[in-house]
């Protein structure tokens, strides 16, 4: 996602974000959610004066062409070469195996980055996500407090 999609996403000229990005876009997107992640990815393009390419990347269904989620990952990695994915497929489409996908990419790209450890942080109650990470081989190392998300597992693992 490039600073000009996230702006028009976030100013709703989502026709014009649609063609930016070549995909087709949920009619009800984003929820507040996503419009305050977005802010947030916005920020720190604008920032960097660049596109973080470690920042959010549209999951897309080849098959339509439809965006169905975004995957993406918490920061650049750190001095210790550590990374955190994160990723969101929408409603209508999970159950489907594209979280997986969509994580398996993640680890792909964490390497190309120079990452040499993947973390997620995962609330417990979020079964589908545990299940992914797991798949993953991500072992859990702890738990943390979300200020917005609450009790969360953390994994990790060797790239």
């Amino acid at each position: 996602m490039t600073p000009a999609f996230i702006e028009a996403v976030l100013d709703g000229r989502l026709s014009e974000a649609e063609a930016l990005l070549g995909v087709v876009l949920p009619g009800d997107w984003p929820d507040e959610h996503d419009a305050g992640h977005m802010r947030r990815w916005y920020q720190d393009m604008t920032e960097a004066g660049r596109l973080a390419q470690w920042r959010a990347r549209a999951i897309t269904r080849l098959a339509d062409e439809r965006m169905i989620g975004h995957a993406g990952f918490h920061g650049p990695p750190d001095d210790a070469g550590m990374i955190e994915i994160g990723y969101t497929v929408f409603p209508e489409f999970r159950g489907r195996g594209y979280a997986t996908e969509a994580a398996r990419r993640l680890l792909d790209f964490a390497k190309e980055l120079g990452a040499r450890t993947i973390r997620a942080s995962v609330s417990p109650e979020n079964v589908p996500s545990l299940a992914i990470v797991r798949t993953l081989g991500l072992v859990k190392t702890g738990e943390q407090m979300d200020e917005v998300d609450g009790l969360e597992f953390v994994f990790e693992r060797p790239l």
